[in-house]
């Protein structure tokens, strides 16, 4: 449904995007990753039509956007990283300006307008000035905006930005939702753990440059060394004398199997061999060594730990 192909836009001597390439296919949740600067507002704009790429190619639902402005525009919805709204209005009179502007027809606007605040669970606040709203029910606000009319692909940007816990979840729920709807749609965002649990794709981009797209497993096994597992060592009874993490962590150095082992006081943070899948050895080589073992945690690998391996944090 989104089709990029070789884009590149520079801003005088800043190159904002570098030959970028990508695909976002029907019924996905591409999570948008890289740092400030890195390009992604400005690819969106350019798949929203509001900038125009030096070079390259871009289509949405098949239209290019160098050419199909106006029809691009009507099945899709574009929500900016800062959303501007009209502080003097009511959010339920923010909607009608909108919907008159998306040329609703009249008769429809009600309906539309009461199930797309039903959707961002806003119908409590119809009647609220849009100045009274919190960050989060603002930015719920701009996602109901963008929905009046009915678009096939939706970009947002930073969606999530500056939200607290529950406002994120919620609005994680709800773009989870709007995927089951049969949306497609493309997020930024720097709370990565959100884009893990929700984006069925992903991308990573830094100065401009697409470093991988793909899914997540894919991108954990790209980056994959060997796995990780924390073993904290059993408290001592009273009376009795504190194990000896550092003896315990010398059994395991000898194991051929084990890359490296780190010990933090009753913890040790053991690394095996990136060929070496089972763990039950870690267990038994402790016990055998009269190690008694509190708890015994195999470590997962984390988006974060995948785009701090594949990025250098280098910012325009």
């Amino acid at each position: 449904m989104i089709e990029i192909r070789n884009l590149t836009k520079r801003f005088g001597s800043l190159l904002a995007v570098d030959d970028l390439s990508l695909t976002v296919g029907e019924g996905e949740l591409f999570g948008f990753i890289g740092p400030n600067g890195a390009g992604k507002s400005t690819t969106m704009k350019i798949l929203a039509c509001l900038l125009r790429a030096d070079s390259g190619t871009a289509t949405v639902c098949g239209l290019d956007v160098r050419k199909d402005g106006e029809a691009i525009r009507r099945m899709l919805g574009y929500m900016p990283d800062f959303l501007g709204v009209y502080d003097d209005l009511t959010v339920d009179e923010y909607l009608q300006f909108f919907a008159s502007a998306f040329r609703l027809e009249r008769r429809k606007r009600r309906a539309v307008i009461d199930g797309v605040l039903e959707l961002t669970d806003l119908t409590v606040k119809k009647r609220a000035m849009v100045s009274s709203l919190s960050r989060g029910m603002q930015q719920r606000l701009g996602v109901a905006r963008v929905l009046l009319h009915d678009p096939k692909v939706l970009l947002l940007d930073e969606p999530a930005s500056g939200l607290d816990p529950r406002a994120r979840i919620e609005m994680r729920e709800l773009l989870v939702e709007l995927r089951r709807m049969g949306k497609i749609l493309m997020v930024s965002s720097h709370i990565l753990s959100e884009l893990a649990e929700m984006s069925t794709s992903i991308g990573i981009i830094e100065r401009g440059k697409l470093l991988y797209a793909g899914s997540i497993l894919d991108a954990y096994e790209r980056v994959r060394g060997g796995d990780q597992i924390a073993v904290t060592l059993e408290a001592p009874a009273e009376g009795t004398e504190a194990q000896d993490a550092e003896s315990a962590a010398r059994t395991l150095r000898a194991d051929s199997r084990v890359a490296s082992v780190s010990v933090e006081g009753p913890r040790l943070e053991i690394e095996l061999k990136p060929e070496e899948r089972s763990h039950h050895f870690v267990i038994e080589a402790l016990v055998r060594a009269g190690v008694r073992i509190a708890a015994f945690e195999p470590r997962q690998i984390k988006l974060e730990d995948a785009f701090l391996k594949l990025t250098k944090g280098s910012v325009q």
